[in-house]
């Protein structure tokens, strides 16, 4: 029934959607209807870094319900969620990053960096990569480095240009022109590639030298997903603006764009109300996000996710794979085509282990579970994908 209900009400994304229906979550395991468990090893799409139903997140969105649930269009009323979370996450960042705006998406936090650096600039030209993703509103999916999927919808912003990610030749496109450059610390719907030697210092420079904002999406990088709280911290480069999402609320839907505040003053008048969102820092997020980055931060859950990344590495060794890539627990297994992939990804489901592809890499297989999984629990999916690969 509940399958037949989903086809007929629920607005599909595709012509063939898993429909997998999930009766619970608990930890690193989904479990259907008939009660089965299943390995979870993409995290809600590196949402759930602390798992599924982490009791503490829960303890702290139960004590928000019992003050108040949503009181006020953001950025009006003093709300305590959003402001100890706003302050929690500028500790843990550069002084640089001082200033946080809440919203409710990562493409929403894109859209509010878009759109504070071409008020602080006064410029209009936006540079992005080659097969970046950054979201599927207007404005992100125009800095969105993939054509077939944005043909469909075009016109979309102009003045956007691309250019190769680790291609150092290209870098040289960053004019006085430009307003800012977006990317990826770590490309993820690429299928996990990671920036070369220098690249990042050297974009850096680049954008100083024009006076132009460096905009780094972490949507999928942070929180603890390579190994440290965020990616930038090991590339020894600073953004001028930071997006967050994904795991920023605690599993609950919620982005941030993040500043210094003198940029991010620019919003507040000429015209006033220079970005505005009536759900933005929800207080009930804003309270599962604090949880969840308290405990990241105190228990220092990222510090062994080196150790797990490079553990599956080891462990999936195959003839068929021909490559595992990736930094901490942001991995992409390689095969040599679509048709493999995909058939190793539904055998996977199959047989316990949840996994996905990449928008923009399909012959590639995802794995980003929760950052809590364990060594046993690494080598149960290594067993179970190795022997998936087998019987396709």
């Amino acid at each position: 029934m509940q399958k037949q209900l989903f086809f007929k009400h629920v607005a599909q994304t595709s012509d063939i959607p898993v429909s997998f229906e999930i009766e619970k979550a608990d930890g690193i395991y989904l479990f259907d209807k008939t009660g089965r468990q299943y390995i979870d090893l993409i995290s809600g799409i590196g949402v759930n870094n602390l798992g599924h139903r982490n009791q503490e997140v829960i303890q702290a969105i139960k004590n928000q319900l019992d003050k108040y649930i949503h009181v006020m269009a953001y950025g009006e009323f003093i709300q305590s969620p959003q402001v100890n979370f706003a302050k929690m996450l500028s500790d843990n960042l550069s002084d640089k990053l001082d200033s946080v705006y809440f919203v409710n998406s990562g493409s929403e936090s894109i859209e509010g960096a878009l759109k504070l650096a071409k008020r602080y600039t006064g410029k209009t030209e936006i540079i992005s990569f080659k097969n970046s993703y950054h979201g599927s509103s207007h404005g992100a999916l125009s800095i969105t480095g993939n054509e077939r999927a944005k043909r469909a919808f075009r016109p979309l912003l102009p003045d956007i240009k691309f250019i190769e990610f680790n291609n150092f030749n290209d870098l040289n496109n960053i004019t006085h022109k430009t307003a800012c450059v977006v990317i990826e610390p770590i490309q993820g719907e690429a299928g996990v590639v990671l920036p070369k030697n220098d690249y990042l210092i050297k974009l850096r420079k680049k954008c100083d030298d024009t006076e132009t904002l460096l905009i780094f999406d972490e949507a999928q990088t942070g929180f603890g997903r390579t190994g440290t709280l965020f990616a930038y911290e090991q590339f020894n480069v600073v953004p001028d603006i930071l997006c967050l999402s994904k795991a920023l609320g605690g599993s609950m839907p919620l982005g941030a764009f993040i500043s210094s505040k003198n940029i991010m003053s620019s919003l507040k008048n000429y015209p006033v109300l220079g970005h505005i969102t009536t759900f933005g820092g929800h207080p009930v997020c804003c309270a599962a996000g604090l949880a969840s980055l308290k405990i990241i931060t105190e228990k220092k859950i990222y510090k062994l996710v080196h150790y797990k990344g490079e553990l599956f590495k080891h462990l999936l060794k195959h003839t068929k794979i021909k490559d595992v890539r990736g930094k901490g627990l942001m991995l992409a297994v390689e095969f040599e085509n679509a048709e493999i992939s995909n058939k190793v990804i539904r055998r996977c489901m199959k047989n316990g282990v949840i996994t996905d592809s990449f928008l923009f890499a399909p012959n590639c297989m995802r794995i980003a579970p929760p950052l809590i999984i364990e060594e046993e629990q690494i080598k149960k999916s290594c067993e179970i994908i190795l022997s998936s690969i087998e019987e396709i």
